[in-house]
């Protein structure tokens, strides 16, 4: 069975659809193209199927005349004698393909932006402007102009050691390099070799709560600080217990000899700089997930001795009923856990990558069993 003829809204959708694909290769140059972008077969009707809807058939060779890009054929059949027809569309350019699909505008501002900044700053830039195709079209003329001035800026600074609002460049924020951030990286390291952008980041605090109003420095008892400047801190105390949840650790209630930290995820490297933590009983409580396991992992590379709370095979089985999917691959290894430990993690797994969220765990549930 011959294939039908090709509508051309049905050309239009297809073309439409390899311009979503590729314009951005095609905008940065990124690859050279033999041949046409697109060379689509039409399919003209037989002479047995015009005859059959010669109507329809006037109308499909209508509709493609005038259309930029058809090659054109002669039919000679014995019933309607000699008969042009659209054979194939043959669009050779971004531009042609563009204007065909609808999304000549679209091409324009795309083009004119990549061509622009490649010119500014060369081939070293072009896989992260394909990359980052849709951000630079879709960024507004001032942002625009604004990222052109701060890359500049960074590449001709490369050590600056300032912070992002001290960079002489109006309007920058830090809302807006959030917003560009990808973007800006992609293209200041694809120029300096060198990763970053040789700005200083705002010093990571490590929040701490005395339980234990005795042991606050100053009558200060709930701070946050780089860790730095907390190891300078002469504290006593018996007991601390990093806290993963932050709800959960400001949720703490007084206790005798306590001294409460937020661990702040795979951050918990930073406490391992603050003797006063290595030197004191360390109690970790994590979620009960693969991710809860690795930091405390990390956590044993500069406090081996951490207790793990509340994170037991007991604990697991007896709160089935809040267990969630785990997203996380499940693939680090773990050498620093106990064999107690590994056991849950082993459990996690068999019943089909699970997890368990401390401050999904009833309050004074919790408090009982960390002895608060």
């Amino acid at each position: 069975m011959a294939p039908a003829p090709v509508a051309v809204a049905e050309a239009r959708h297809r073309a439409a659809a390899l311009y979503e694909r590729r314009a951005a290769t095609w905008a940065t140059g990124s690859a050279a193209e033999d041949g046409p972008l697109l060379d689509l077969p039409l399919h003209p009707p037989s002479e047995r199927a015009a005859l059959a809807d010669q109507a329809a058939a006037v109308d499909w060779v209508g509709w493609w005349r005038g259309v930029p890009g058809v090659v054109w054929g002669t039919r000679q059949w014995a019933s309607l004698g000699q008969q042009k027809v659209p054979e194939r569309l043959t669009l050779r350019t971004p531009a042609d393909l563009a204007r065909f699909a609808g999304t000549s505008s679209h091409w324009t501002r795309l083009s004119t932006r990549c061509a622009d900044m490649l010119d500014r700053w060369g081939d070293a830039v072009r896989p992260v402007l394909r990359r980052h195709a849709r951000t630079i079209h879709q960024v507004d003329e001032i942002d625009l102009h604004r990222l052109h001035a701060v890359v500049t800026w960074l590449v001709e600074h490369p050590d600056s050691g300032l912070y992002l609002r001290q960079i002489p460049v109006e309007g920058v924020s830090t809302k807006w390099a959030e917003a560009h951030r990808s973007l800006l990286i992609g293209l200041v390291t694809a120029m300096t070799g060198r990763p970053g952008l040789g700005l200083l980041d705002p010093p990571s605090l490590v929040r701490v709560r005395f339980l234990d109003a005795a042991l606050a420095p100053g009558g200060l008892r709930d701070l946050a600080a780089p860790a730095r400047e907390l190891a300078g801190l002469a504290v006593a105390g018996a007991r601390v217990l990093v806290v993963e949840n932050l709800q959960s650790l400001l949720a703490l209630p007084d206790a005798s000899g306590v001294i409460a930290v937020h661990g702040s995820g795979y951050a918990v490297d930073r406490l391992g700089e603050i003797g006063w933590i290595r030197e004191r009983p360390v109690d970790y409580w994590g979620d009960l997930d693969r991710d809860g396991f690795a930091i405390l992992d990390r956590l044993r590379a500069h406090c081996p001795d951490v207790r793990s709370v509340l994170m037991d095979a007991e604990t697991l089985l007896d709160h089935r009923h809040l267990w969630t999917p785990d997203p996380t691959d499940g693939q680090a290894v773990l050498g620093r856990l106990t064999g107690e430990e590994l056991a849950v993690v082993a459990l996690l797994a068999d019943h089909g990558g699970v997890r368990l969220e401390q401050e999904r765990l009833r309050w004074d549930w919790c408090l009982e069993r960390l002895g608060l």
